[in-house]
């Protein structure tokens, strides 16, 4: 329980934001494996790469991160064709 009043609109902030980004973490998460499947389209590709660059726009991963993500996915992609 917070014991000032600033400490518990800093946690109602933090549950909001909290959910915001696990909705956007859960759609990368199925964007990506959309795309690594066999016959992924490459609007599946595109959709991953935008929404992986816009998360780490914002702050929701890190860019190091988003990197990573995307340079796998272009490995992968690349030893399939």
């Amino acid at each position: 329980m917070a014991n000032t009043k600033s400490a518990a609109k800093r946690a109602r902030q933090t549950e909001s934001r909290s959910l915001k980004n696990r909705s956007v973490v859960t759609r990368i998460r199925t964007l990506s494996k959309r795309a690594t499947e066999a016959e992924a389209k490459p609007t599946d590709i595109t959709a991953l790469l935008s929404a992986i660059d816009k998360a780490a726009k914002r702050g929701i991963i890190h860019r190091n991160a988003a990197n990573r993500r995307k340079a796998r996915l272009a490995r992968a992609h690349a030893r399939k064709a």
